[in-house]
């Protein structure tokens, strides 16, 4: 009798969870379907990031020199571009930033500053650029030559 109970108890178990697998595969694809539809009408509506230049070769300083440069960006999309977050791949080098939209047609800013104290030799900063634009992260680089003084 305790077999016949246990086996009992083991089927409803493998059976619920079979459904509830099911279920959650009907879940899925109805959620698959509905994003499909909604991510055709976000799609309607992006902001582009269009760079002047995306690498800046500053050429042969000494050390100890400071470099700034303003990476420029039209949105050629339609829709505002919002950065939200744009960093450095060194502490050598401070990046400040457009911090309201910008808006289709218009031009944004990220201003660079690398200061060579202490980095000899061949130099290339990776400045990273998060953002809601079509291409949600995006790169743009320093690039040159430190001499010893």
């Amino acid at each position: 009798m305790k077999k016949l109970i246990l086996s009992f108890v083991a089927a409803t178990v493998l059976f619920t969870s079979c459904n509830q697998a099911a279920k959650n595969a009907d879940q899925e694809t109805t959620s698959t379907e509905s994003n499909t539809g909604n991510s055709a009408q976000a799609n309607d509506g992006i902001g582009k990031m269009d760079f002047e230049e995306s690498v800046y070769d500053f050429g042969t300083i000494k050390e100890g020199e400071v470099v700034k440069h303003v990476f420029k960006f039209e949105n050629t999309g339609t829709s505002p571009v919002i950065l939200s977050q744009v960093s450095a791949s060194c502490g050598c080098t401070t990046p400040k930033f457009t911090t309201t939209p910008v808006l289709p047609g218009k031009v944004g800013e990220i201003a660079v500053e690398f200061n060579s104290d202490g980095q000899v030799g061949q130099q290339q900063k990776i400045i990273t650029i998060a953002s809601n634009a079509e291409s949600n992260i995006t790169t743009v680089q320093l690039k040159g030559t430190v001499e010893a003084i």
